[in-house]
């Protein structure tokens, strides 16, 4: 996510606010310098066949013939959890599902100890060295299956600056990225109550969503339903080199349960210590971790 103060406690020692100033205006500048490389329009060569419908009722997603060599067949999920004890020790996490069958086919995991602060509205520049760093493990691995699109627990577009994590991640990767939120970004007048409020008299059913509209008129991203028996929406946003029409059918298409399988499956990857590592509290309270013998690379 990318408030991360609420999951880890105390975010570990400050630096001092000159240090801190200094840090957000190289940050600042670093950060616009990768937005001009942003890519909000799908830019892919895969496919995805027939959309979903709101309703969620049963498609045909064949691929045409001339596209099935080429359809969408692995989509990564990435997640970074903290110790209880001392946050700056964290467990970068990412999952590889099989787009058809939302079963895992890859796993990994990175254990560091971060040395950048936390800064909120630049966490992907503590975060982002972590993921990348497993992205490249994987590409180093020489197998099949390194992600066609990364969907990041966090937020793309839906940031202060337009430029997330998930936006970060895709531009330094050069991948398509999807970020998806449970919980809402403050940004441009959007406020949570009224979003919530929005969702609910518009009777939101599975699959349904409405348009993330901030004072400007500029449209963010969108709340989603993803499913009948929660409530609560997730939060999309297109992070990179995908549109958000397309960024939502994806998603979609990858919901078995409140957030969708790559980010529900690498929030639940087995850690190297169950105990000292946290997860957001509806997982926690839902789902046990499996503990399973992992050898990192």
């Amino acid at each position: 996510m990318e408030n991360r103060s609420s999951q880890s406690g105390v975010p570990g020692p400050r630096p001092k606010n000159d240090t801190l100033s200094a840090l957000k205006g190289v940050w600042t500048r670093e950060q616009e310098v990768l937005k001009s490389r942003l890519v909000l329009q799908d830019d892919f060569s895969w496919a995805l066949g027939a959309k979903v419908s709101d309703s969620n009722e049963s498609l045909d997603l064949k691929i045409s013939p001339e596209n099935e060599g080429n359809r969408l067949r692995y989509v990564g999920g990435v997640d970074l959890s903290f110790s209880k004890s001392d946050p700056s020790f964290a467990c970068g996490a990412l999952v590889v599902l099989d787009f058809d069958s939302l079963e895992v086919v890859y796993e990994d995991f990175c254990t560091v100890q971060l040395t950048m602060p936390y800064i909120p509205g630049f966490l992907a520049f503590r975060e982002s060295p972590v993921i990348l760093n497993l992205l490249d493990r994987v590409g180093r691995k020489k197998i099949d299956f390194y992600p066609q699109l990364l969907m990041v627990d966090g937020n793309g577009i839906l940031h202060p600056r337009g430029f997330g994590l998930a936006s970060h991640l895709g531009v330094l990767a050069d991948i398509p990225t999807i970020g998806v939120g449970k919980n809402l970004f403050h940004v441009d007048g959007l406020s949570d109550a009224e979003v919530r409020l929005e969702a609910s008299k518009s009777d939101l059913h599975a699959g349904e969503t409405v348009p993330l509209i901030g004072n400007s008129g500029r449209v963010w991203g969108a709340a989603m339903r993803s499913h009948d028996g929660c409530k609560k929406p997730i939060f999309i946003s297109s992070g990179h080199r995908i549109s958000l029409e397309t960024a939502i059918d994806v998603v979609k298409r990858c919901c078995r349960h409140r957030v969708p399988e790559p980010v529900r499956q690498v929030i639940l990857q087995p850690k190297p210590d169950p105990m000292f590592w946290l997860l957001p509290a509806d997982m926690r309270s839902r789902e046990r971790l499996r503990i399973l013998n992992h050898q990192a690379a």
